[in-house]
């Protein structure tokens, strides 16, 4: 059930430890606003150590001094002062403290040595503590205002490392009517963690969706597993996402992964949608509180087949463009459907998707209402884009500077077609997004009010139409929520990393592999060539990258073209061992690449792709979170640039992805029940149509 933090959200007093008359100082703004409830649900008491008064009010110059026990503790003093400010919290039976104090783990080893302390003793005395080197919180359903700004009442629990950007978020929600649950300043996250208050958030029955920005996830697998189980919508903004792995990569997995892909490849996989900017975040935001209190696959496509409908040319192109850039499919409509269309449109309409009034919204308002009702009613259609100039003709009636002159009539029509718009979408509940030129005029307020999200840039439309269609790799998602990859009991360490350890550790494992035989000499390249029938490959073991270094020979027909091959390679480069191997059936096969690196926050995290000696050079891969289930590993597959490769192009023959896809989940299922492997790749897996080979491997300890 995750942990109790209703002495944090609704404790029955507060007190303010360093309130102060002085703005220029945190507690003063944290007194301000925590007095704005005195008295309603629980007392506020102020604790300034000169005593007095603080902002009128009589201030304890002690916790002790107030004397009686306080349930939540808010500290705001200088750093030398903290412990001891805990320490008295903790004293009078306080059983959550919010640490406003910074100085601790953020300012090296001495002070992330006293946050352990601080934290040991919190937790010891059952209590919890936010921060330290936050900036408060806030809860509007139970009227604690314990953060420097006020946060407008809504369903949006926010949590976040930055300040400044909440406040942002804040501004740019308002036109939106986006409103706030909870805030909370998530600070060092030294005892109560971003985990904690996502699970709490997602029990919490006023919040209908979480908001995230972080820069430290902490445990980044089960802020994963605890948006996954959230049953809401989580969106993410995160900085340093492109910025490389700081570890020294051994492999091609290695040097492919960036925390950009790790973090993508989580966000997919939990269900969260990941954003870029605060801007994006706001939209997402505005898109999947459209609906306040439905459940969070209410409402949402089961599919990302999206209808372009416009009252103008350049704006159904523009918008299909925007889709398309945002995961969105715009294909054309089918027969049957733009026949419908025919009837309720004139002979200049374009039917095929954009379907384009062409003028008929002028001629009759009630028109847009028609057609957003065929479109709807498609079978085809998962979601439809309204773009253009809906909205300009109430705009000019209302004085918004839209439209043309004398226009009351179309107004009044365009305000009716509005009205009839929300109609049909309660009887064909889909996904409609609208963008207008007038996005505060009447009859858009009509959409909106309706809870059909409204925006003035194209682009932003789109994404939030994304959000609610839950394409394939955005996160959120129609359907049931999603199946996080739980990770596998831990087996027994690898002891040998070589080459033939790593192949017998993953052949024990159900990967195939060609027969192969470890030598070190002559005598038993020899008595290789007597186990299995060439043709033969020759591979040098304990290098890097062995085909780099030409420490791979391939097709060596019989003994004397392998004996040849092995005294060349030999005195060239003197490696202390060799793998003699059955040379595969390379014809009709395409190479996959299958890799796992153990990221430090998510765990273990797979990549696939196209494989070989190209793999760095065409960069064509794809991440998920380790073990892969075989399902999404042929997801992934199918969702590489070079995917049409798979099913056969000029007369080659469709190979076998889902034997592809059955060892993908071998191979990350023992990466995952291995920890102590930073990273292990096979390179290249022969994919054939009739199977999947293993043909090289390697691995590294962590």
């Amino acid at each position: 059930m995750g942990r109790d933090l209703t002495a944090l959200f609704d404790p029955r007093s507060v007190a303010v430890v360093g309130a102060s008359d002085d703005p220029a100082k945190y507690g003063h703004a944290v007194a301000s606003q925590a007095l704005r409830a005195d008295g309603r649900r629980r007392p506020v008491h102020l604790v300034n150590r000169r005593g007095g008064t603080v902002l009128g009010r009589p201030a304890a110059p002690s916790l002790a001094a107030i004397g009686e026990p306080v349930e939540l503790v808010v500290v705001s003093v200088p750093g030398d002062g903290f412990e001891a400010a805990v320490d008295d919290a903790l004293a009078c039976g306080a059983k959550a403290i919010v640490g406003i104090t910074a100085g601790f783990a953020e300012a090296g080893p001495e002070g992330l040595a006293r946050q352990r302390a601080v934290v040991a003793r919190v937790r010891e005395a059952g209590a919890v503590l936010v921060g330290p080197n936050c900036l408060g919180i806030a809860d509007n359903t139970t009227e604690l205002y314990l953060a420097s700004d006020r946060f407008a009442p809504g369903g949006v629990a926010l949590l976040s490392q930055s300040g400044n950007l909440a406040l942002e978020l804040q501004l740019r929600g308002a036109p939106h009517g986006l409103g706030f649950s909870r805030f909370v300043s998530l600070g060092n996250q030294a005892d109560v963690t971003l985990v904690d208050l996502v699970e709490d958030c997602a029990r919490h029955a006023a919040t209908t969706s979480i908001a995230v920005y972080a820069e430290d996830f902490g445990d980044g697998r089960a802020f994963a597993r605890a948006a996954a189980a959230a049953g809401k919508p989580v969106v993410l903004l995160t900085a340093g996402r492109g910025t490389a792995s700081a570890r020294s990569a051994q492999s091609h997995t290695g040097a492919l992964t960036t925390s950009a892909d790790v973090v993508a490849a989580a966000c997919r996989d939990a269900g969260v949608e990941l954003v870029r900017t605060p801007r994006e975040m706001t939209v997402v935001l505005a898109a999947l509180s459209s609906r306040p209190g439905r459940p969070r696959t209410e409402g949402r496509a089961s599919g990302a087949r999206t209808a372009v409908f416009t009252d103008g040319g350049g704006h159904g192109a523009i918008a299909a463009d925007a889709a398309e850039d945002a995961g969105l499919d715009v294909p054309e409509l089918g027969a049957a459907t733009q026949a419908r269309l025919r009837t309720v449109l004139w002979q200049q309409s374009a039917v095929g998707n954009p379907v384009d009034l062409a003028g008929r919204g002028e001629q009759d308002p009630l028109s847009y209402a028609d057609t957003v009702a065929e479109l709807l009613a498609a079978d085809e259609v998962d979601a439809v884009l309204m773009t253009g100039y809906f909205g300009g003709y109430a705009a000019s009636d209302g004085g918004l500077g839209g439209g043309p002159a004398g226009g009351s009539v179309l107004a009044e029509g365009e305000t009716l077609a509005a009205e009839k718009i929300v109609t049909h979408l309660a009887a064909a509940p889909k996904p409609l997004v609208v963008q207008s030129m007038y996005p505060r005029s009447p009859s858009c307020r009509v959409l909106a009010e309706a809870g059909v999200p409204v925006f003035a840039a194209t682009e932003d439309a789109a994404r939030a139409l994304s959000a609610l269609t839950g394409r394939p790799g955005t996160g959120g998602g129609a359907g049931e929520p999603p199946e996080f990859p739980a990770l596998p009991a831990p087996d027994a360490p690898l002891r040998d990393p070589g080459y033939h350890g790593v192949r017998s550790l993953l052949a024990t494992a159900g990967v195939p592999f060609p027969a192969a035989r470890e030598i070190t000499d002559e005598a038993g390249l020899l008595a290789a060539a007597e186990e299995f029938e060439g043709p033969y490959v020759l591979k040098a073991l304990h290098l890097l990258h062995k085909s780099d270094a030409g420490g791979v020979a391939l097709r060596l027909a019989g003994r004397e073209a392998l004996l040849a091959a092995y005294r060349e390679m030999h005195a060239r480069l003197g490696a202390p061992a060799y793998s003699v191997e059955a040379m595969a059936d390379l014809s009709d096969g395409i190479e996959l690449i299958v890799g796992v690196n153990h990221d430090p926050r998510f765990g273990p995290v797979a990549m696939v792709g196209l494989g070989g000696v190209l793999t760095e050079s065409l960069r064509d891969v794809a991440f998920a979170l380790a073990p892969v289930p075989a399902g999404r590993a042929e997801a992934l597959l199918r969702g590489l640039r070079t995917a049409a490769l798979l099913d056969g192009v000029r007369g080659r023959p469709a190979v076998d992805v889902a034997a592809a896809a059955a060892v993908i989940e071998r191979i990350t299922t023992v990466a995952a029940a291995h920890p102590e492997i930073a990273e292990l790749e096979v390179n290249p897996l022969l994919v054939r149509p009739d199977g999947a080979l293993a043909l090289d491997a390697r691995a590294v300890l962590g």
